[in-house]
């Protein structure tokens, strides 16, 4: 995982993401828009999606950019149904929902601690009082907001409203154990990241380690994937997996696990706030 505390040239960086139908010629028109406005380009990538005839770029610049000016100058030429977006390399805001489990939560504080991850984290959000003392030693604000005598409604109602108080720019479902309404999900298109405790699409659902310990499976895994309204079925961002056999419990794989899970979600988190991923249907190109 390319992580590590941002350089001050880092910190100076534009990051422009393009998709659009391919055509030929697109490398050369936008970076020749790039040197028209006095930017240098820093890295480049790019991917043609030869299912979707999909063209993705990811280009970081270096150099005063004036963003409406190189926008006019990007979609003269450019095909329509493009996708455009211009953003420094900063910090985002990420609010993080828990509920009773420490170890994706703490990991992503220490994280933030030691300034391993471009983000800043304005509270911890969870249906159990009990995580609390744990954002407390990383001095995160920690708001407990109690799904007991609510309906499911009721409860996100509760939640959006200290949402939209903080308006992050991602939020991060670190082993929350409730499932979000389509309402929910909808208001934040691929901006929901949920870590699930399973190599999908195999064993989605509950108790995914149950499951695995009763197929007897000889690899167990972690996914890092964007939330949409099929449970557990969203873009997939990031995955890993560790080896396991006859000798281990179901209880056994859950422990095993928490290691991977940890690292799958930093890992994809780490992806998205550096602008590295864009979504192609229900997949997604990564530019590591």
């Amino acid at each position: 995982m390319n992580t590590g505390k941002l350089s001050k040239l880092a910190a100076q960086l534009s990051i422009l993401l393009i998709d659009c139908p391919d055509q030929k010629g697109l490398v050369h028109k936008i970076t020749g828009a790039i040197l028209d406005s006095n930017l240098n380009i820093v890295s480049n990538g790019e991917f043609v999606d030869q299912e979707s005839n999909r063209f993705f770029m990811r280009t970081e610049l270096d150099g005063s950019v004036d963003g409406p000016e190189l926008m006019e100058k990007l979609r003269s030429f450019l095909p329509v149904n493009t996708n455009i977006r211009l953003s420094k390399r900063e910090k985002k805001s990420v609010i993080i929902m828990a509920s009773g489990e420490p170890f994706c939560l703490g990991d992503l504080l220490l994280r933030q601690a030691n300034q391993e991850l471009p983000l800043t984290i304005p509270v911890v959000i969870s249906n159990h009082p009990n995580l609390a003392q744990l954002a407390a030693k990383f001095s995160v604000p920690f708001e407990c907001i109690s799904h007991e005598g609510k309906s499911r409604e009721e409860h996100e109602s509760a939640i959006l409203e200290r949402i939209d108080h903080f308006q992050p720019d991602y939020i991060v479902l670190a082993k929350y154990m409730r499932i979000l309404t389509p309402g929910f999900v909808s208001g934040f298109p691929n901006r929901i990241l949920n870590i699930h405790h399973s190599f999908l699409p195999a064993f989605a659902g509950a108790k995914p380690y149950h499951q695995a310990f009763q197929r007897g499976v000889k690899i167990i895994g972690a996914t890092a994937h964007f939330v949409n309204q099929d449970l557990d079925e969203g873009p997939i961002i990031s995955q890993d997996i560790l080896h396991v056999d006859h000798t281990h419990s179901a209880l056994d794989m859950a422990q095993a696990g928490r290691d991977v899970e940890k690292i799958v979600l930093a890992r994809a988190l780490n992806l998205v706030l550096e602008e590295r991923v864009f979504v192609c249907g229900n997949k997604t190109v990564i530019f590591s």
